[in-house]
């Protein structure tokens, strides 16, 4: 195969659902390079392990990886366990609350496991980058601070805006774009991945290499995905997130909820099918000749099937139709958020779940509902008006009331988490 050709069929895999890519034709060229001499780019994503849960919104850097190293480049998975103890202030408003290094090892052995679902972590690189962020010096950390200005700090959003609104900023958070960027320069990356709102800590990286004698890496930046209320960033803390470790059943009703302006998002970020096959069902959709249902339907079982293979994507998909019946579910499947404070013994008792969640005004309406047949979870009929469930068995299930009112509850601590 002629080489611009190849090189034309690696940036359109690279450009695929990425925002930019940074400079174009640099990166063309270290293709255009590694293609000639035969030897792999180093592609590096960092992920800080704030938290040991997952959801597909963190899948979309880790498919972007996987691109690569399909490529037959060198991936580099960088788990943070340095950096994750300050947290990245970016999108923050306030500073992080700083986590313990037991919490940061918890989460880091979970992040591995949960990201071996998308990437074959077999065939990357995993590194942590306390291996050399904690034996730097106080003089080495000054030789490379002094590699950054107070102004170019400032030019993020996040600090700019808690500046000008007189909101404390750490000064060790001003250190945290200098440590990824060292991170760049340890593994002498070639191409970095990240969320757009990483785009600064990205091209820091690309600087610091830069001016420490290294030929600077290429950034492709990647969109941030909706949660299932298409409308804010993914996240737990919402109660819009779909998790990697959800069962088959759930993580399918979750995707059947998530409004149609975003089911070809979800496409293009979270699942493997071909960018033209896509096309022709967005075609087929605009046109009236697919119901977004089954094309909703269908991005249900492929993203099942990613996470727990066909079977079990056939299998909750075939559950969600004899239970709910496709005709019957809402488009946008309101949530309800229930606090676990109010609960003492980690259960709750049915009839005041029903309550709480507003699918009845008193006790006796619940306790009528449940011995008429008309209370389910996750398809499952309720017949005893004196159950107690676990609030763990609560969470994040669909309760449905007769046949048209759906309620997915989020169970949440005191602070909202």
């Amino acid at each position: 195969m002629a080489l611009n050709k190849r090189v034309e069929e690696q940036m359109k895999l690279i450009a695929s659902g990425a925002v930019e890519v940074l400079p174009e034709e640099e990166m063309r060229r270290k293709v255009e390079r590694s293609i000639e001499t035969g030897k792999p780019l180093i592609i590096k994503l960092g992920v800080d392990p704030t938290r040991p849960d997952l959801h597909i919104g963190h899948s979309v850097p880790l498919n972007k990886l996987r691109h690569f190293q399909e490529l037959g480049h060198q991936v580099v998975l960088l788990i943070g366990d340095f950096t994750a103890l300050i947290g990245d202030p970016s999108e923050q408003d306030a500073t992080r609350p700083v986590l313990t290094e037991d919490e940061v090892a918890h989460n880091a052995r979970t992040y591995i496991e949960q990201a071996d679902k998308v990437l074959d972590t077999r065939r990357a690189r995993l590194v942590r980058n306390s291996q050399w962020l904690a034996p730097l010096t106080f003089k080495d950390l000054l030789d490379l601070a002094s590699k950054f200005t107070v102004a170019r700090i400032l030019e993020r959003d996040d600090f700019s805006n808690r500046f000008a609104a007189e909101k404390p900023i750490g000064l060790h958070e001003f250190l945290y774009p200098l440590m990824q960027a060292y991170d760049s320069v340890m593994l002498a990356s070639d191409v970095e991945l990240g969320g757009t709102d990483q785009k600064f800590n990205l091209l820091a990286g690309r600087n610091l290499q830069r001016a420490l004698g290294q030929e600077p890496q290429c950034v492709v930046t990647l969109p941030l995905l909706e949660g299932t209320d298409g409308v804010q960033k993914m996240s737990k803390s919402l109660a819009n997130d779909v998790g990697l470790t959800d069962p088959p059943s759930e993580m399918f009703g979750k995707l059947m909820s998530i409004p149609d302006e975003i089911i070809w998002k979800y496409y293009e970020l979270v699942t493997q099918v071909d960018p033209d096959e896509i096309t022709r069902m967005r075609a087929a959709v605009d046109s009236g000749q697919m119901n977004p249902r089954d094309a909703k339907e269908r991005l249900g079982i492929e993203v099942v099937k990613t996470y727990y293979g066909e079977g079990d994507a056939r299998d909750a998909a075939d559950s969600f139709r004899k239970v709910f019946g496709l005709k019957e579910m809402p488009e946008d499947v309101p949530k309800a958020r229930v606090e676990a404070a109010r609960f003492a013994g980690g259960s709750i008792w049915v009839v005041d779940l029903l309550v709480s969640l507003g699918m009845a005004d008193s006790n006796s309406e619940a306790r009528r509902l449940i011995e008429g047949g008309g209370v389910s979870i996750e398809g499952k009929k309720v017949d005893d008006s004196a159950l107690e469930l676990p609030l763990e068995e609560v969470d994040g299930k669909l309760f449905r009331k007769g046949r048209k009112t759906f309620v997915r509850v989020e169970v949440i601590d005191a602070s909202g988490e």
